[in-house]
C-alpha cells in the first residue's frame, strides 16, 4: 500500500521541529547525531551513503540535516511510489532537467556533470525505477551521494548487491538504529505533558524505538485518546506509510507479522514459519534464543489490522493449535467460535495453578457472546471473582433471577466486600437452614458480618451463639473469619491471634478469599490502633502471598496500606513518595489508590513538597468510601502544614469522616493544631479518644507541661507526631529553660525524619529565645548546575527517576548523581529536603 505521490515540496518543519518520516518532532530527540557525523565523515570524498532503516525510523531527517551541513551545492530529489516506472524521475527531480533515460552510462554522466562537487539527495529510493539504481554506483564513482532506502523494499536481490558494493567501496551503508527509550519517553512527555509514567512507559514500549510511532502515538494521547487504541482515533498517514512498507513483504512474512500483532507478546520461531526469516532480515522482528519479538509492536498491530475478517478469523484458529490453553479460548473466541472457547476456557480453568488466571478464564466463559453458561461454571466463575478481588465480576456472572442457595451466598458475599452488608444481608434471607453445612457457614458468617456494622454488640452476642451451633472453632473458614473479625471489632482479647489464625486456617482449606479478607481485616485493625510496624509487616506479607496467586486487586491493595502505615510512621519518606506514586500511576482498584494517594501525598507535604500533594490528591476523584477519612484528614493536614489553617481547622465532627480510630484521632490534633495557628479557641475533646496518645495529646494542650508524656507516647508509633508534641511544648512554654530543650530535640528528630516542614517551624521558634542554630547551608563556592536546577525542579513536582530521566532524555543513575550533588551543596539530607530548598532558591 505506497504512499500518495506528490510533486509538491514537503511544508517547512515548525521552528525547533525535525521531520521524521512525515511527522514533525521536537528538535533534539531524533536523528542521533553519531549516525549524521558517521554519513558526514563517509561523504568527506566522492561515494555513495546508504540510510537504510523501517518507515518512521527517521532516515528523511538524517537527509535534512545533510543537505543543511553540506557546504556546497545541494540537489535533492526522491522516487514516487505511484511513479516507480517512470526512468530515471528521481535523478531528473534532484538536477530538475531532463535526463538520458535509455542508457545507464549515459544518465550516470549526465548527473555527473550537474553535481560535480555538490551534493546529491535522493529519498525513497525503494520506490525508484531500475534505470536510476543502476546509474547510481557510476555517479557515486565521482559525485557525493546519500540515499535513503526504507525496509522492507521490493528491490531485487542483484540490485541491493550492487548498491551495498558500492557503498562498501566509498561511502557506507548505515542502518538507522532505535530510538532509545528515555529519548522516547522524553518526546512522549514533550508532546503529552500529562500522560502518567504508565502510559509513557505503555506507548514507548508498543512505539519499539520508532520515532514517527512515537510522536503519533503520544500526540493521539494528547488529544485525550486512550493508550491502546488502534484504529481511526490514530494517526492514519502513520498507519498509511506503515501498511506501504508491509506491503513489500512476501505472504508469510505479511502473516507471521500479523501473528505477532494478535498474540501481543513474543513468541518462540516455530509459531510463525517461513515468513520469520524476511521480517528479522529486514529488521522488523528480533530473534533472541529461538523466541522472536516485533521491534515496534505498533507494527504488528498495523500488520494484524490489514487481515480481511476471514484471514484474520482462520489466523486466530491456527493460533489457537499453538498457544498454551489459556490464550487458546481467547483465540477461539475472536475467530467466532464461541463454543470451542468455551470448552477450552472451562478445561484450562480446572487445570489454572492460580486465582487469577482461574478467575480470568471463567469470566471469559461466561462472557463469550451465544454461549449460555452453565450454571456450575457461572458458580464457579463468581468463587473464583472473588478470591481474586473483583466482586464486581462475581455479581456481574450471577444470575439475578436464580434460586440457588450457592449462588445467593456468593452474591451476599460479593456486596459484602463492595461495603453494602445491609444488601449482603437481604442477599441471603432466602437461605434456609436445611442447605448444604457450607452454604449455611456462608449465609451466617454474611449475616454476622452485616450486623457487626450495624450492631456491633448484638453481633459479639451472635458470634458466641454461632459457637455453640457450628463448633469452637467453626469448620467453615469463612464463618471463622468472620467470628474472629467480631472479636477485633470489639477489641477482644486476643483478637490479633484469632485474625491471624483464621487466616491460616482458610489458606491451608483453600479458601483464598477468607484467608485474604482476614489478612486485611488483620491489617485495618492494627492501623487503626496505631501498631503501624505490625501492620507495616502483616501487609508486605500478605501482598506476597497475593502476587504468588496473581491476586493483582488483593496485591496491589496491601502495598499501598504497607505504604501508608511507613508514610503515617515517618519512615524513609522519600522511598515512600517514590513506590507510592508508581503505584498511584497503575490501574488499581479504588481503595488501592485512595491509600497510594494519601501515602504519596502526606510524605510530600512532610518534605515540603507541598504543590505535588496538593495536585495528587485534587486529581483523584470518586474518592472510595473506606479510604474517604484518610483522604480528608491527608488533605487537612497539608493544608495545616502549607500555612492554611483555615482550611484544616473545623470545630465539629463530620461523623462520616471519622474514620478509625487513629484517622479520627489525628483529624482531631491537626484541628487543634489549626485552631493554635489560627487564634481560635478550641476544646481539645480528649475525653472520648479511644487510642491513649491521641488522649494523651489532646490533654497536653490544656496542660503543656505533659507533651513530653504525650511525645513518647508516639515514640514507637508515629516520628511525625511525636515531633509536633514536642513542637507544641516549646511553643506554648514561656521560659526558655522549658521551651529549648523540647524544640532542640523536635529539630533533631525532624532533620533525621526529613520532615522538612516540621523542621522549619522548629526553628523559627528556636529563633524566638535568640538561639539561631549552625544549620548546614550550601557549600561556599558551590553552585547548582542548570541540570542540577532541572533535576531538583521535577523532585519538587513529585517526578519519580525514571520520569525525570524520560522527561530529561538521560539515564536514571545520571539524576540520581544529580540528585546526590544538590544535596551536597544545598547540605540537604534527603531529596525532598533539596528539592524544598530548591524551591526557595528558585522562586
Amino acid at each position: 500500500m505506497p504512499e500518495a505521490p506528490t510533486d509538491e515540496p514537503a511544508a517547512a518543519p515548525a521552528a525547533g521541529s525535525a521531520v521524521v518520516g512525515r511527522a514533525s518532532v521536537p528538535a533534539g530527540a531524533w536523528p542521533p547525531a553519531e549516525l549524521t557525523a558517521a554519513a558526514v565523515e563517509a561523504l568527506h570524498n566522492p561515494g555513495l551513503v546508504v540510510i537504510a532503516g523501517a518507515p518512521g525510523t527517521g532516515r528523511t531527517s538524517v537527509l535534512k540535516r545533510l543537505g543543511e551541513s553540506f557546504r556546497g551545492p545541494v540537489f535533492s530529489g526522491g522516487a514516487l511510489a505511484m511513479l516507480r516506472g517512470v526512468p530515471a524521475l528521481p535523478l531528473s527531480r534532484a538536477v530538475r532537467v531532463r535526463l538520458p533515460s535509455h542508457e545507464a552510462p549515459l544518465l550516470a554522466e549526465a548527473v555527473r556533470s550537474r553535481v560535480r562537487n555538490g551534493l546529491l539527495l535522493l529519498d525513497d529510493l525503494q520506490w525508484a525505477d531500475p534505470l536510476t539504481i543502476a546509474a547510481l554506483p557510476a555517479i557515486a564513482e565521482h559525485c557525493r551521494i546519500v540515499v535513503t532506502l526504507r525496509t522492507p523494499h521490493r528491490l531485487p536481490g542483484d540490485a541491493e548487491r550492487a548498491l551495498r558494493a558500492a557503498a562498501q567501496q566509498a561511502g557506507a551503508w548505515l542502518a538507522m538504529p532505535p530510538m532509545p527509550p528515555d529519548a522516547a519517553a522524553a518526546l512522549v512527555r514533550q508532546l503529552a505533558p500529562s500522560a502518567s509514567t504508565a502510559v509513557v512507559a505503555d506507548l514507548v514500549r508498543r512505539a519499539g524505538g520508532v520515532p514517527l510511532a512515537v510522536a503519533a502515538l503520544a500526540k493521539h494521547v494528547a488529544q485525550g485518546g486512550t493508550p491502546r487504541d488502534t484504529g481511526d482515533g490514530l494517526d492514519k498517514g502513520l498507519a498509511y506509510t506503515v501498511a506501504g512498507a508491509l506491503a513489500d513483504l512476501n505472504r508469510p512474512a505479511r502473516t507471521a507479522m500479523a501473528a505477532l500483532g494478535l498474540l501481543g507478546r513474543p513468541v518462540t520461531a516455530t509459531v510463525l514459519g517461513e515468513g520469520l526469516t524476511e521480517l528479522v532480515e529486514t529488521g522488523l522482528v528480533e530473534l533472541t534464543e529461538g523466541v522472536a519479538a516485533p521491534v515496534s509492536p505498533y507494527t504488528a498491530e498495523v500488520a494484524a489490522g490489514l487481515l480481511d475478517t476471514a484471514e484474520r478469523a482462520a489466523l486466530h484458529r491456527r493460533l489457537a493449535t499453538l498457544v498454551p490453553p489459556r490464550e487458546a479460548a481467547r483465540h477461539l473466541a475472536a475467530a467466532g467460535a464461541p463454543a470451542e472457547a468455551y470448552q477450552v476456557a472451562v478445561t484450562a480453568a480446572a487445570a489454572a495453578e492460580s486465582s487469577g488466571d482461574r478467575a480470568e478464564l471463567l469470566l471469559l466463559a461466561c462472557d463469550l457472546p451465544g454461549v449460555d453458561a452453565e450454571p456450575q461454571v457461572r458458580t464457579a466463575a463468581a468463587r473464583a471473582a472473588l478470591a481474586a478481588g473483583r466482586p464486581g465480576s462475581c455479581l456481574r456472572v450471577l444470575d439475578p433471577a436464580t434460586t440457588d442457595p450457592v449462588a445467593a451466598v456468593l452474591r451476599g458475599e460479593a456486596l459484602l466486600q463492595q461495603g453494602n452488608p445491609v444488601a449482603a444481608a437481604a442477599a441471603v434471607t432466602a437461605v434456609t437452614d436445611d442447605a448444604p453445612a457450607e452454604v449455611i457457614g456462608g449465609r451466617d458468617r454474611i449475616r454476622l458480618l452485616s450486623m457487626l456494622t450495624t450492631d456491633p454488640s448484638g453481633a459479639l452476642a451472635r458470634a458466641d451463639e454461632l459457637l455453640k451451633i457450628h463448633g469452637d472453632a467453626p469448620a467453615h473458614p469463612g464463618l471463622r473469619a468472620a467470628i474472629a473479625a467480631v472479636r477485633a471489632g470489639t477489641r477482644e482479647p486476643g483478637w490479633e491471634y484469632g485474625l491471624a489464625s483464621a487466616a491460616s486456617a482458610a489458606g491451608q482449606a483453600g479458601d483464598a478469599l477468607a484467608a485474604r479478607w482476614s489478612a486485611w481485616l488483620l491489617v485495618e485493625t492494627l492501623t487503626a490502633d496505631a501498631r503501624l510496624a505490625e501492620a507495616a509487616q502483616a501487609a508486605a506479607a500478605a501482598a506476597a502471598a497475593c502476587a504468588g496467586d496473581l491476586a493483582y486487586s488483593w496485591q496491589t491493595r496491601f502495598l499501598a496500606a504497607q505504604l501508608w502505615c511507613d508514610a503515617l510512621r515517618g519512615a524513609e519518606i522519600d522511598e515512600v513518595v517514590r513506590r507510592a506514586g508508581d503505584l498511584a500511576d497503575r490501574t488499581l482498584p479504588a481503595l488501592a489508590r485512595g491509600y497510594a494517594v494519601a501515602a504519596a501525598s502526606l510524605a510530600e507535604a512532610d518534605g515540603g513538597l507541598l504543590a505535588p500533594a496538593r495536585a495528587r490528591l485534587e486529581a483523584l476523584r470518586n474518592r472510595p468510601a473506606s479510604a474517604g477519612p484518610v483522604l480528608d484528614w491527608v488533605s487537612r493536614e497539608a493544608a495545616w502544614l502549607d500555612g492554611r489553617p483555615d482550611l484544616a481547622y473545623e470545630p465539629g465532627q463530620d461523623s462520616a469522616l471519622a474514620g478509625s480510630p487513629l484517622v479520627d484521632g489525628l483529624r482531631r490534633i491537626t484541628a487543634r493544631w489549626a485552631a493554635y495557628d489560627a487564634g481560635v479557641t478550641a476544646d481539645a475533646a480528649a475525653a472520648d479518644a479511644p487510642l491513649a496518645p491521641v488522649r494523651a495529646t489532646l490533654e497536653a494542650w490544656k496542660a503543656p507541661d505533659r507533651f513530653a508524656e504525650a511525645a513518647a507516647a508516639w515514640h514507637e508509633l508515629a516520628r511525625r507526631e511525636e515531633v509536633r508534641c514536642l513542637l507544641a511544648q516549646g511553643l506554648l512554654e514561656d521560659a526558655p529553660q522549658q521551651a529549648v530543650p523540647p524544640l532542640l530535640e523536635a529539630e533533631r528528630l525532624a532533620e533525621e525524619a526529613g520532615l522538612i516542614v516540621l523542621l522549619g517551624r522548629a526553628r523559627r521558634a528556636l529563633r524566638r529565645h535568640s538561639i539561631r542554630r549552625d544549620t548546614r547551608g550550601r557549600r561556599a563556592g558551590d553552585e547548582l548546575t542548570d541540570r542540577e536546577r532541572d533535576v531538583l525542579r521535577l523532585v519538587a513536582n513529585g517526578e519519580p527517576t525514571r520520569r525525570i530521566a524520560g522527561q530529561l532524555g538521560i539515564s536514571r543513575e545520571t539524576v540520581e548523581t544529580h540528585i546526590r550533588s544538590g544535596m551536597r551543596k544545598l547540605g540537604a539530607r534527603t531529596r525532598t529536603e533539596a528539592a524544598a530548598l530548591a524551591i526557595e532558591e528558585l522562586g
